[in-house]
């Protein structure tokens, strides 16, 4: 029933031989290369991108760095403009204080001679009052 037919069996395995040397050639052997040669350039990637993070370590040190310059400069500048502003401030107050303390000194000046006129007018108008107080005091 079953007969091995041997002109059938050598043609098939001519037929797979040739099958798979076709295939090795044309498809296996460039799928390999292929898969080698992302493999390399998978390592070739990972390896500088080992060396970017140490290119990045340094520029982030570096901006930290300036950063912390950057700060400084500008406490620095700060307790220098404050410093400059008190000074300005404080200048202004002692200006003022010695113009309010000239006004004041020039209004007792003429708060004393009011004083003085006030004194020299009620002494020129004393006998005048007399008079009415005498009229006064002969009337009751």
């Amino acid at each position: 029933m079953l007969d091995i037919n041997p002109v059938l069996l050598i043609a098939t395995l001519v037929v797979f031989l040739l099958l798979i040397a076709v295939l090795n050639s044309w498809l296996y052997r460039p799928l390999l290369a292929f898969m080698q040669k992302r493999d390399e350039d998978i390592k070739r990637d990972l390896s500088k991108v080992g060396s970017n993070d140490g290119e990045i370590k340094e520029l982030l040190d570096k901006a930290g760095s300036i950063l912390n310059d950057a700060k400084l400069e500008a406490a620095a500048l700060r307790e220098k403009v404050i410093a400059d502003a008190k000074e300005l401030a404080d200048s202004r107050i002692e200006a003022k204080k010695a113009a309010l303390a000239n006004e004041y000194a020039e209004f007792e000046k003429s708060l004393l001679e009011s004083k003085e006129e006030l004194k020299k007018e009620l002494l020129a108008q004393v006998p005048a009052y007399k008079e009415a107080l005498k009229l006064k005091f002969n009337q009751i």
